[in-house]
């Protein structure tokens, strides 16, 4: 069987914490933690998430508020982040925001 793909599409929020262990996609509101250890999540346009997240990968298209913890990290061009990254690989597009300290490698 495949890696499934977990989907919270715009219109739904949540309050509390979420762990996930193959690859989620995120487009609506998360006030609360996000975790996994090997994981990839995808922080889509119209997501709004209040919390750290922590994953293998995370790829930011919204906005965030909170620390993000990743082995590799890609903010795109329109997304907002208010909190400090830590992450081995870091990239960061033009148009992208981000409020907070970068910490990379290691």
């Amino acid at each position: 069987m495949a890696n499934p793909t977990n989907v919270l599409a715009s219109g739904i929020e949540i309050t509390g914490s979420i762990r996930f262990s193959n690859d989620m996609i995120i487009d609506g509101k998360i006030e609360g933690e996000i975790t996994s250890d090997k994981g990839r999540v995808t922080i889509g346009e119209n997501a709004l998430v209040k919390g750290d997240v922590t994953a293998g990968e995370v790829k930011v298209y919204g906005k965030v508020e909170g620390k993000i913890t990743s082995q590799r990290c890609e903010l795109k061009d329109k997304s907002r982040i208010n909190g400090d990254i830590k992450s081995k690989v870091f990239t960061m597009e033009e148009g992208a925001q981000l409020s907070g300290r970068t910490e990379i490698g290691g």
